[in-house]
């Protein structure tokens, strides 16, 4: 299973993924330029008003998690900060360039289509065509140690299914179970009868892990927290 981040938490990773790509001379970043970067108004949904103590809360609970590292340039007087989500040596989340980016916008801007994310994380990674997003899309949904993200049942009106990650922390719709669902029992459908009954085990399974790690998931989320006495 992913990480586990609040919406807060994912906006403060997302921002220091994107600062790292995009301006990596002013990375690490500061609490104020860090507050910025989650205050901005252009590539975020939503937009958010966070002060600088709101995002110190969240950024010293991830530095307890061992997600966020404080990093000081030498002689700096001002703590500064840099992510420990992904692609660095003291995690094991790996990503490819493309699924960094796209991981990265979602992050900051929620659930999207695979043209929403190559226009949106094209400036973090080169992305050629909608093809090129899909799969780095399809590659993060199975991954054995994933899955990062889940494709959700297109809305009326959308030509494209729209994609979210899995690092929240609410619930999956169980929209998103059934388009899983769906679109597998019609793949194995178009196989024809050869190993047809393969791919409608292989199907079962698929989706008892997903309410699985739905069940899980949910109750991470009712369980009562510890009051710490």
């Amino acid at each position: 299973m992913p990480l586990t981040l609040s919406a807060l938490e994912a906006r403060v990773i997302g921002c220091l993924i994107e600062k790292q790509i995009t301006t990596p001379d002013q990375y690490p970043l500061s609490l104020n330029a860090l507050t910025n970067a989650c205050n901005q108004k252009s590539n975020r949904e939503p937009v958010l008003d966070l002060d600088e103590r709101q995002v110190q809360s969240v950024v010293d609970g991830l530095m307890r998690r061992q997600l966020v590292m404080e990093r000081s340039g030498f002689g700096s007087r001002v703590p500064k900060y840099q992510h420990l989500f992904c692609n660095t040596e003291y995690g094991s989340l790996k990503f490819s360039p493309a699924q960094t980016g796209i991981v990265c916008e979602l992050l900051l801007r929620g659930p999207q289509t695979p043209g929403e994310l190559r226009t949106h994380a094209a400036r973090m990674a080169p992305l050629r065509d909608v093809t090129e997003v899909e799969t780095a899309l399809e590659d993060l949904a199975t991954r054995p140690d994933g899955p990062f993200v889940i494709k959700l049942a297109r809305e009326p009106g959308r030509r494209e299914s729209r994609y979210m990650h899995l690092f929240g922390d609410e619930p999956v719709p169980d929209s998103a179970l059934a388009a899983a669902g769906a679109e597998d029992a019609e793949a194995a459908a178009a196989s024809g009868p050869t190993g047809l009954r393969e791919r409608v085990a292989a199907l079962e399974s698929q989706v008892a892990e997903l309410r699985q790690e739905l069940a899980d998931l949910n109750s991470r989320l009712t369980r009562p927290e510890s009051s710490g006495n």
